[in-house]
């Protein structure tokens, strides 16, 4: 029985899940993860596990028994801290009410997706992008439709007229994601305000994903965020995860902040798809938010220390082209000659030892880029700049 096929006598799934992308960057984990003493570099996550002040409270609160429905909205300790977090850090008077939390960074966009865009709608997004953002928008029935960055050694950046271009009347909503995976292009204030002066004019709804706002190398302690530049009317959902600044990734707890209105909304969407983030979860999450500020910054200056060493590197191979990223966690590298960045990924993890993430896995926008998260030990990183410079050096090849 075929899956799309109405003459194969059986129920049929529908197109839109039946077709679902399958991530380039498991193809390569699959085909490769067994290398030995390979470096893996391939997925967004660092090295560090979950700190104790974090997992303890969490370990505690399940061993006294906090294993029942909790609030779906998630607990009021919880938002609490996040309306602390976000006052500390982006300058927002905001409230508990202000917030839902959901399970995981991947449910807050899925959840903002399905509020927003549906069957013959159109949401668009900025290319290269972390496969998942458009995989949300086609699985919810919408279409995901990108606009490319543009590329050069002195930095990634939006053309907004291309942007505005993209615009039909099916357009409901604007993804951003700033600091982007994988490019590490970061919107600084004029091109928030410009992306935002779009969205008015429209009538559009922005997806903000700010995820990796924390982990930026310019000036002050955190990137530009719709934040500093939006009204309290704007029509903003902020999509935001625990997993990269508190090393949570195993977790899988997010949250969106949006307009207090619109919270029932997402609570009755959580009522009819998880029906909550498990309580003891969430007593950890609440102690990495209020504790977990030097935590943040530490990881920050060790990600900027691994940028630097791999950076050096590459660029000293002569072979290699990329912007240095001014935020996330990635280098997204562009190799002489590779065309096939699939099949060069896959003959790096077997030659040289190192996990790169295929660009091509991010859209046809990344063909002929790769990849490499430095949230990593710096000992590592090192070996891995080590190795991929030596096999550069040596290959000859087309990649």
């Amino acid at each position: 029985m075929t899956m799309d096929d109405p003459d194969s006598g059986g129920p049929r799934l529908r197109k839109c899940v039946a077709n679902a992308p399958v991530s380039g960057i498991m193809e390569v984990i699959e085909h490769a993860g067994a290398t030995p003493d390979l470096i893996p570099l391939w997925v967004g996550e660092g090295d560090l596990p979950t700190p104790e002040f974090i997992a303890r409270p969490a370990a505690e609160a399940l061993m006294a028994g906090e294993t029942f429905y909790t609030w779906q909205q998630g607990t009021p300790e919880l938002r609490s801290a996040l309306a602390r977090y976000f006052h500390r850090h982006f300058g927002v008077d905001a409230g508990p009410q202000d917030f839902i939390v959901t399970g995981s960074g991947m449910q807050a966009v899925q959840l903002s997706v399905q509020a927003v865009a549906g069957a013959g709608d159109e949401c668009i997004y900025l290319a290269p992008a972390w496969p998942n953002i458009a995989a949300a928008v086609e699985i919810g029935g919408a279409d995901a439709v990108p606009v490319a960055l543009d590329f050069a050694e002195t930095g990634w950046s939006l053309d907004i007229g291309r942007l505005e271009a993209a615009v039909t009347p099916r357009t409901r909503a604007l993804f951003v994601n700033t600091p982007s995976n994988p490019t590490g292009w970061t919107a600084d204030h004029d091109t928030l305000r410009a992306i935002l002066d779009l969205a008015r004019r429209h009538g559009l709804w922005i997806i903000a994903d700010e995820i990796y706002a924390m982990y930026w190398f310019g000036d002050g302690a955190r990137a530009p965020s719709f934040l500093d530049v939006a009204d309290p009317q704007d029509r903003i959902l902020y999509v935001n995860t625990f997993s990269k600044n508190w090393a949570m990734t195993g977790w899988r707890i997010g949250w969106i902040k949006a307009d207090p209105a619109l919270i029932p909304v997402f609570e009755n969407l959580v009522q009819n798809s998880t029906s909550g983030v498990p309580q003891f979860l969430q007593r950890g999450a609440a102690a990495a938010l209020d504790k977990g500020d030097e935590l943040v910054t530490g990881q920050r200056e060790r990600a900027r220390s691994a940028l630097d060493i791999v950076s050096g590197a590459l660029s000293a191979t002569g072979r290699v082209r990329f912007a240095r990223p001014a935020g996330a966690f990635y280098l997204f590298f562009a190799v002489d000659g590779a065309t096939d960045s699939m099949a060069a990924a896959k003959r790096i993890a077997a030659e040289a030892g190192v996990g790169l993430a295929p660009g091509s896995a991010f859209g046809p926008e990344g063909e002929g880029f790769f990849r490499l998260c430095f949230n990593r030990d710096l000992d590592q990183i090192r070996r891995a700049a080590d190795r991929l410079a030596i096999w550069l050096a040596r290959e000859n090849r087309t990649p």
